[in-house]
């Protein structure tokens, strides 16, 4: 049982990112879910994805994996306010607007987990929740984990936002 319900959040954040670093596997675990991402990207409209950090889920490799089998790939612009505005990959690095991620059909984010109820534990600064708030009602809203990440209980506030499925090496999980 991975019930971390009244576990703080900082620290729980703290342990999840200790034991990112120390994976060994991460390249094979992306690649698995890259390919899976990918297949869920596959003749979409508009996506929308993070570009990933070095131990996050997906590695370098998937922003362009994706792109490859979509129309239009959003990814995020951090702001000064910490929220999100978002441009095309590999296009004109022209902002869009904080609204654009409504357009997607699927939006993938990071985490560091996800519980079973889809409450998504990420970094901690808020731009996930408020951009998963202006994403449209018919759009899958994924998130992408590493072995371990997927648990039974994560501590909730009423600003977390939950996601629709999570995508783990080992495949995905509709919630």
């Amino acid at each position: 049982m991975s019930d971390f319900s009244q576990q703080p959040k900082q620290r729980l954040r703290a342990e999840l990112l200790a034991a990112r670093r120390a994976r060994a596997d991460r390249a094979k675990a992306d690649a698995a879910i890259v390919e899976l991402l990918a297949t869920l990207a596959a003749g979409k409209r508009t996506v929308g994805a993070y570009v990933p950090f070095s131990t996050e889920p997906g590695g370098a490799v998937m922003p362009d994996a994706l792109a490859a089998v979509c129309d239009r790939l959003l990814v995020p612009v951090v702001r000064p306010d910490l929220d999100l505005d978002w441009e095309i990959y590999d296009g004109d690095g022209i902002p869009l607007g904080v609204r654009a991620i409504a357009e997607a059909d699927l939006v993938i984010v990071p985490a560091l987990a996800v519980d079973r109820s889809g409450i998504r534990l990420g970094r901690g600064g808020g731009s996930y929740d408020r951009a998963l708030a202006r994403v449209g009602a018919g759009a899958l809203t994924v998130a992408a984990l590493y072995s371990g990440e997927f648990v039974d209980v994560l501590p909730a506030e009423a600003h977390d936002l939950r996601v629709d499925a999570v995508v783990t090496p080992e495949g995905v999980t509709r919630l």
